[in-house]
């Protein structure tokens, strides 16, 4: 059973949410919120797998939630649901950690395979979106060379798997090298890149 909380500002929109969730054998809604800091609070007491997320609401917005729950509990999977498809803020939901970002009008199947999708590990975008990230990180291989000249080719290689979603454990697995030699590949490219977290570190190896 996926564990789902619901956080939107707009009563009609979470109402529309759990009864769609509630009519699947495999959700269930833990619980809802009208704002971020209740969200925050609900994520830390409920410890729901998957979290809906608004971002726009009264008082602590979506994306500084988004935040929170994942400073507190890294493991949850968070997915954004907005009106607001638009880079200013899509960026910085998945610099914040979102795992995937869809927009309100989706058809409902397509939100609840967002849900399940996002439970099982994986990163739900509504087309368009994905369409131009896409379009953004061919854009970004021209810029390849330059951004990757000062790298190493170890560490390049390790990148490439930060870029992938890959855990440290996964990497040292993959290059059959220790994790702790991991830990100090991310520790210089967080610095050579001036990358202030993972999150970030992986939307700048995808041309972010």
């Amino acid at each position: 059973m996926i564990r789902v909380l619901l956080v939107d500002d707009q009563h009609l929109i979470r109402a529309g949410l759990r009864m769609l969730c509630d009519a699947q054998p495999d959700l269930e809604v833990v619980g809802e919120a009208d704002n971020g800091r209740d969200a925050v609070t609900l994520a830390a007491r409920l410890r729901p797998d998957v979290v809906v997320m608004d971002l726009r609401m009264p008082g602590v917005d979506g994306i500084s939630a988004t935040s929170r729950i994942l400073a507190d509990r890294p493991a949850t999977r968070i997915m954004v649901l907005t009106t607001f498809g638009d880079d200013d803020h899509l960026y910085p939901a998945l610099t914040a950690g979102a795992c995937g970002f869809l927009l309100k009008d989706a058809p409902p199947a397509e939100l609840l395979d967002g849900v399940r999708r996002a439970a099982a590990g994986e990163s739900p975008f509504s087309p368009d979106v994905l369409r131009r990230l896409v379009q953004r990180a061919v854009h970004a291989r021209v810029d390849a060379p330059r951004r990757t000249a000062e790298l190493t080719a170890r560490e390049q290689d390790v990148l490439g798997l930060v870029a992938e979603g890959l855990s440290n454990t996964e990497i040292a697995e993959r290059l059959h090298i220790g994790v702790t030699t991991v830990k100090t590949h991310i520790t210089s490219l967080m610095t050579k890149t001036a990358s202030p977290n993972r999150v970030r570190l992986a939307l700048w190896a995808r041309g972010g």
